[in-house]
């Protein structure tokens, strides 16, 4: 038989060709898909975790198969009985119908069609499915919470676990029915079971039973759907703006309707099932009808009446039960609830004496001067010694047992290989993936001293940290602490490690790895994928598209790659089900450098609990959010603490929330992945940090479920707020101020006694700058995860924040030292402000650090000290003296030191000369005038090195002149 005219005819090369095209396209698709397939393979076997690999793997192909079936044989099953219940006898409308050329070229291709479609359509759907591999997961592992919700009394898990894998379900179903009803809808149209010719247009009895049944399976499923929706009303955000939960509206109105809703479902498909039987629609198109009215009517109209006429005129009282219920779900859900919260009522008012502020042996002394975010330049510039070597922008803080076992807190850097900084002959392959290959160890320094102040003489270089370098050129060092000695310095997985390197084996004409400029080295560890053999080569230089893997003879049978070498990145590799927080940081861990990650188990659907945005609630004035963290979350725990070896890379997960249900539930879907929290070993331990992310997002929560009463909830009028950073002066203005981390004495306690490790935040009231709380969480291992809240009174007039920052800028004395100390080429910058509770009111400090301008090797050096108490002010090149200023002399003798005060000058020097000064005299004075003369060229130029060199030239001629005068009988 002729094909119509316009039909599509292919010949036989054609055919051929794109036959082969298509090969092709499968090949590079497919191809690139099994060598990353390969790649991770090779990778999670270097880590020892390929059993997660495979069971991830697994769930997604056969999520994907499912899915594909499902969908897919839906599909062709309608297509097949639409065809098969084809008419014998098609009329055609004309010569030219255009239906009837199409259903040609069909009949033609029946397999094609009959095939493909399906094929293509279930593909794509499992695509779609397979990206549920966490929902099947965690429904087939469930762990029961012990805790049942207020409503249903049905327990937690049911929500978090299986009502989730439920509705997924559903809605494949919904759209595999919906998609096979247009599939049969259309094969019936082009075949002639349903012509529109005529008044009312034809619809066999083969079409119209099966649309009908399909129609009716669609209703039946959308009763399902609605019994569903009573229990997710426990997630309803009607109103988000107070509260998260079933309110009084949902419980006696959207409620009720979902049953009633239910039922007249079940009637609806009831009466498309019998338009089986019928030969006409009356029936079914009264039925949906009847759905749509009682959908609007029932579902949405009722409701809305009963929240404007019951609810809204009495909405403290209607809603004070729901409230309730969404206060007590989000301390549950959010670990913020009586048993880990403690609140102790503060006045933050004293009038402390020198002796007290001297005696408080826990905080005083441990007062951090030195913000690791405004050093990180400082490090980088008389710690980096490379080009290629970096530190993070944002330093850690960590603590360390010195030799005599007092605990001292310190900024912490991993001095990471930083191939960015590379340059020249440096960039070339060779010296980017198999020369420079690590860092080389920790950089530390005490965060309560600086090595003198900025005025004092010492050349021009005070105000700065006292550095302490653990390399590979100082390992048996004496004055390093035992705490803080490494065995093995080199860091060949940091932050700063983004490219791949080839370590291990090396020879030829390739000279070793860099480890010094007198020195090379061979990896000899663990970490990294053979690439020995030529598959395995063959295979990276495909993936990273470089033939050099392939042809470098230095490359041998000991050769591994390093790739993922993020600490993060490791962990969230290796356990996909982890939040990982968005600052992991290095401890010395029985004589190893180890990156801490901590990792959260999160859940979107706690019934009742706060729906809490991760990402904005992280973000602040030092922190933006990560990509991809700024999912909505309703129950957060810090349930996993991870390590890894910045040597090996080995990568460990450690239980640390043994009864959390979410980890419970994935350590059965992944046995042996997770070691249970008494492997822990006490070295570790003793460096474990109450996470900051995780503590971001419960003082925002803090802020308002402080408040247990809900009456007084639902008026706000009691809610605080967290205070933005007053110290920025960029971009970032008017973001968060973060917390901060300190060594400092149990908050609210009568007797401090020992310091401990603390995450702390000072919180204001809503909408005004009045200091309302300060906020602490413990991370000492005794007394870990225990947050205390200072609770000041509401009459309070405690300053916050904000207000201090004005009082310091508004000080006559301290803003014409600002102004002084900024002029030329100097720029002051603020450090971080910090709120303590010493001697019971609150202690304010902030350090403020001084930076030549355009000059790319100039680092901040601290120059100063603020402090406020009480509303005075101190301010002076050292804490001390601040503390003195501000309580009396004394007062500052516990601070650690950074040496003497400068030398007191005289405020009207000596003549130079006089009728009765003695030569010696004569010359001292005028050496005074000379460095004078100096120190003024210097501060003018702000050339600090030329200021410290006056400055101890002004101190010699000053004991000069003043032996002289001595020498002389006073005289002159």
């Amino acid at each position: 038989m002729r094909p119509p005219v316009g039909a599509p005819t292919l010949s036989r090369r054609t055919r051929i060709l794109l036959i082969v095209a298509a090969i092709v396209i499968l090949l590079l698709l497919g191809g690139s898909r099994l060598l990353n397939l390969y790649v991770d393979w090779l990778w999670f076997g270097e880590v020892g975790f390929r059993s997660v690999y495979s069971t991830v793997l697994f769930t997604h192909v056969l999520l994907f198969v499912i899915g594909g079936l499902v969908m897919g044989g839906l599909v062709a099953l309608n297509l097949w009985i639409a065809y098969r219940s084809r008419p014998v006898f098609v009329p055609v409308s004309g010569p030219e119908d255009p239906i009837a050329r199409y259903r040609t070229v069909i009949i033609q291709r029946l397999r094609f069609f009959g095939i493909g479609i399906p094929v293509v359509i279930g593909f794509i759907a499992g695509l779609a499915v397979q990206s549920n591999w966490q929902t099947v997961q965690m429904f087939l592992n469930s762990t029961p919470f012990g805790v049942t919700d207020p409503v249903f009394n049905i327990d937690v898990s049911f929500y978090t676990f299986q009502l989730p894998f439920f509705r997924s379900v559903l809605d494949l179903l919904f759209v595999a029915v919906a998609i096979s009803f247009v599939a049969a809808l259309v094969t019936h149209y082009v075949f002639g079971g349903i012509r529109l010719t005529g008044r009312a247009g034809q619809v066999s009895g083969a079409a119209r039973a099966q649309l009908a049944v399909l129609a009716g399976v669609f209703v039946l499923l959308k009763a399902v759907a609605y019994y569903f929706d009573r229990y997710e009303l426990l997630f309803s955000d009607r109103r988000q703006d107070i509260f998260y939960g079933a309110t009084y509206t949902d419980l006696n109105a959207v409620m009720p309707a979902k049953l009633i809703l239910l039922f007249i479902s079940i009637i609806c498909a009831a009466a498309f099932f019998a338009a089986v039987f019928r030969r006409n629609l009356q029936l079914p198109a009264i039925a949906t009808v009847l759905l749509i009215l009682s959908s609007v009517l029932i579902g949405a109209a009722w409701p809305q009446v009963l929240q404007q006429f019951v609810v809204a005129p009495n909405a403290n009282d209607r809603e004070s039960v729901p409230i309730q219920r969404n206060i007590d779900a989000t301390r549950a859900a959010f670990g913020i609830g009586d048993n880990n919260v403690s609140y102790i009522k503060y006045s933050g008012t004293s009038t402390a004496s020198p002796q007290a502020v001297a005696n408080d042996k826990a905080t005083v002394p441990n007062i951090r001067l030195l913000d690791p975010v405004k050093i990180s330049e400082t490090f980088t510039q008389l710690q980096q010694r490379r080009t290629f070597y970096g530190f993070e922008s944002k330093l850690d803080i960590d603590r360390y047992a010195a030799n005599d076992g007092t605990v001292q807190d310190y900024v912490v850097a991993a001095r990471e290989l930083n191939s960015n900084g590379l340059t020249g002959n440096q960039t070339d392959w060779i010296n980017r993936h198999l020369r420079y290959t690590h860092g080389n160890g920790l950089v530390v320094a005490p965060a309560n001293q600086i090595n003198a102040p900025l005025d004092e003489s010492g050349g021009g270089q005070g105000g700065l940290p006292k550095f302490t370098s653990i390399d590979t050129t100082n390992p048996d060092d004496p004055s390093i602490p035992e705490s803080l000695k490494v065995k093995e310095p080199r860091v060949y997985y940091g932050e700063l490690n983004t490219d791949y390197s080839i370590v291990g084996g090396q020879g030829g004409a390739t000279p070793g790895e860099y480890d010094s400029d007198s020195q090379s080295y061979t990896y000899a560890g663990t970490g990294g994928v053979p690439i020995g053999n030529i598959f395995n080569r063959t295979a990276f230089a495909l993936e990273y598209q470089e033939r050099n893997i392939l042809f470098n003879s230095s490359i041998n049978a000991d050769s591994k790659i390093m790739y993922v070498r993020k600490p993060e990145d490791r962990v969230q590799a290796v356990a996909p089900w982890l939040t990982t927080d968005s600052d992991p940081y290095p401890a010395v861990v029985d004589g190893r450098i180890t990156w801490i990650v901590d990792g959260y188990t999160t859940l979107p659907n706690y019934p009742y609990a706060e729906e809490v945005a991760f990402g904005s609630a992280t973000t602040d004035a030092q922190n933006t959010a990560q990509p991809g963290q700024n999912q909505s979350i309703s129950y957060l725990r810090n349930s996993v603490k991870a390590t890894v070896d910045a040597y090996n890379g080995n990568v460990t997960l450690y239980a640390f929330d043994d009864s959390d249900p979410v980890l419970k539930t994935w350590m059965k879907a992944f046995p042996g992945s997770v070691q249970p929290s008494t492997a822990i070993s006490p070295s570790l331990r003793s460096h474990l940090r109450y996470p900051e992310d995780q503590f971001k997002v419960q003082r925002e929560l803090l802020t308002r479920y402080h408040v247990g009463n809900p009456g007084e909830f639902y008026g706000g009028v009691s809610f605080w707020d967290v205070p933005t950073d007053p110290t920025v002066q960029s971009g970032a203005a008017g973001a968060a101020q973060p917390p901060y981390y300190v060594l400092a004495g149990a908050p609210g306690a009568a007797d401090a006694g020992q310091p401990t490790f603390q995450l702390t935040s000072a919180l204001v009231f809503k909408n005004r700058d009045i200091l309302s709380s300060y906020v602490s969480a413990s991370s000492d291992p005794a007394s870990y995860g225990k947050i205390t809240v200072l609770q000041l009174p509401s009459d309070t007039q405690t300053l916050g924040p904000q207000q201090v920052q004005s009082q310091f800028i508004s000080s006559p004395t301290v803003s014409s030292n600002i102004s002084l100390l900024s002029r030329g080429q100097t720029a002051v910058d603020y450090g971080n402000l910090l709120t303590l509770p010493v001697a019971g009111g609150l202690l304010y400090v902030e350090p403020i650090y001084i930076e030549r301008t355009g000059q790319a090797s100039s680092y901040p050096q601290l120059a100063k000290v603020l402090v406020y108490y009480g509303n005075r002010i101190g301010y002076a090149p050292t804490l001390e003296q601040a503390l003195d200023q501000v309580f009396g002399a004394g007062a500052g003798n516990g601070t650690a030191g950074a040496g003497q005060a400068p030398a007191a000058q005289p405020n009207t020097p000596p003549a130079a000369g006089g009728p009765s000064a003695s030569p010696q005299v004569q010359a001292a004075a005028t050496a005074i005038q000379t460095a004078i003369g100096q120190l003024k060229a210097a501060q003018t130029s702000g050339d600090f090195a030329a200021q410290g060199q006056a400055l101890a030239a002004l101190d010699a001629a000053v004991k000069q002149f003043q032996a002289a005068q001595s020498a002389a009988g006073g005289g002159g």
